[in-house]
């Protein structure tokens, strides 16, 4: 019903940047939240940021100060500006949307991945 597409990532050496979109299309009424989570082998899930339809953010702790959310409304989209990535920065970075679909119905959506690599 919702669809997710990602794109950026890559491979870039400590201290360079990356930034990452992720579009959705689909079955929209309105989107709630958009944002980004990362895993890496071996760790669980955790949020890197989201933002929500209030333009109100939050960001997880190792990334405050270094990672920028924005959202554009219009266009569905939701960026993630990453500064200043660190080795411990690699993983699948995951977008993530909770949307309505109708007045009533919402969901959790999730994209494929885009994978992030940091290493000199």
């Amino acid at each position: 019903q919702v669809q997710l597409v990602e794109s950026g990532g890559g491979l870039v050496q400590p201290g360079g940047s990356l930034s990452l979109s992720c579009a959705a299309s689909g079955s929209i009424f309105s989107i709630v939240r958009m944002g980004w989570y990362r895993q890496a082998p071996g760790k669980q899930r955790e949020l890197v940021a989201d933002v929500n339809s209030g333009g109100s953010t939050q960001y997880g702790d190792s990334v405050k100060g270094r990672f920028t959310v924005s959202r554009d409304n219009a266009m569905n989209t939701v960026y993630l500006q990453m500064n200043s990535l660190k080795p411990e920065d690699t993983a699948v970075y995951l977008c993530n949307v909770f949307a309505y679909t109708t007045r009533r119905d919402f969901g959790d959506y999730w994209g494929q991945g885009t994978q992030v690599t940091v290493s000199s």
